[in-house]
């Protein structure tokens, strides 16, 4: 059964979403998978979505499935870029990636109003600022 199943802790793999600015200036936001493994992690899956409510009536996104091949270890990928817009909602990324023959599996959710200014904090990995999931 599923619940037999003993999925391993996930480990220095996590989740940031980083404020950039593009080539006219203004600034863009960007989703980033860190892999802080001493290996890389391998078959990454990253699924998307948003999901909330604003006055009252419930929002959802689609739901967006990144495929990246090899994170290579102590390194990052760019996963998608973010829509400002979308910050009053859960932003939910579900990462599933292998090491070896063992599957990883986590959920990372930012809450509502927590991708803002205030939050944000040097993110040492991707050399710029953003919200990284604790």
């Amino acid at each position: 059964m599923i619940k037999d199943i003993e999925l391993p802790l996930v480990k220095n793999v996590t989740i940031a979403i980083v404020r950039e600015k593009n080539n006219l200036l203004q600034h863009e936001w960007k989703v980033y998978l860190i892999n802080n493994n001493i290996v890389p992690i391998e078959n990454t899956l990253v699924a998307s979505t948003g999901y909330g409510e604003k006055d009252g009536e419930q929002q959802k996104t689609s739901t967006l499935r990144h495929f990246l091949q090899t994170v290579q270890a102590k390194s990052s990928a760019l996963v998608e870029p973010i829509d400002a817009a979308v910050f009053h909602l859960n932003n939910e990324y579900w990462v599933s990636y292998y090491i070896g023959q063992e599957l990883f599996d986590k959920r990372f959710v930012f809450v509502p109003d927590t991708i803002c200014e205030e939050n944000l904090t040097f993110i040492k990995e991707l050399d710029r600022e953003g919200v990284l999931h604790s």
